[in-house]
């Protein structure tokens, strides 16, 4: 009946993380949509204090994951440990610097906006994983995602910082372009003039260049599933 009983709840709590994980993503996504409204519609986030309402009580929600998680774990050290990351971009950060009126430039506040949507990424790798029965596939897909969002956030980011200072940078997609080419490693013609572009114009071929042993790694993967599954032939003698 113990028995019974402990892996009844292991059950449970393996249910209640997942959706816990899923109502998360779904939380990122909103804060993804939010970011990217505000930023092809020109609004500073200083005027929003429904964002900031919204964002806060979306941080408080990670938290209270984080610390559910802290409770029922049997291993709270190696938890602390392996997840701390996690409690420090849970953290409500526009909320406190808005409450103690903390001076930004408009640049570095957009940047911290970011900073809860990596919570998002890893419930999405954990979502992944748990609908692929491959470590490799899952990994693959789970890289793939983060990395398309990468591109998606640093192309939102390099038009905030470029479109007033560099003409080459006249509209959005002008910035969606130049973080796909770099991503591939191809390049592109748009040369960053900002500090925070140049950085991002090193970021991004790096991620694209991590890419590549993955992708490969997949291929062979599914090639020699696929053998396994093809019925060998007889050879004609």
């Amino acid at each position: 009946m113990i028995k019974f009983d402990s892996v009844k709840l292991a059950i449970i709590k393996k249910d209640v993380y997942s959706l816990l994980h899923v109502i998360i993503l779904i939380l990122s996504l909103f804060l993804i949509i939010s970011i990217s409204y505000d930023t092809f519609t020109n609004v500073p986030f200083q005027q929003e204090s429904s964002y900031l309402k919204i964002q806060l009580w979306i941080c408080l929600f990670f938290l209270f994951d984080f610390f559910l998680e802290l409770i029922f774990t049997q291993h709270k050290l190696a938890y602390l440990k392996s997840h701390f990351i996690f409690f420090f971009i849970s953290i409500p950060y526009l909320s406190i610097i808005d409450a103690y009126h903390i001076e930004l430039s408009n640049e570095a506040a957009y940047f911290i906006r970011f900073i809860p949507l990596v919570r998002g990424g890893y419930a999405l790798a954990i979502i992944v994983g748990r609908f692929t029965k491959s470590k490799v596939t899952s990994l693959f897909v789970s890289y793939l995602t983060m990395l398309l969002a990468t591109v998606y956030f640093a192309s939102l980011l390099f038009f905030v910082m470029e479109h007033n200072v560099n003409p080459a940078v006249v509209n959005y997609t002008d910035s969606l372009w130049w973080a796909f080419m770099n991503v591939t490693t191809v390049g592109s013609n748009i040369y960053a003039v900002t500090a925070v572009g140049r950085i991002l114009s090193v970021i991004l071929p790096s991620l694209g260049m991590m890419m590549f042993p993955i992708f490969t790694v997949y291929m062979t993967n599914e090639v020699q599933r696929v053998n396994k599954k093809t019925p060998k032939t007889p050879q004609n003698q």
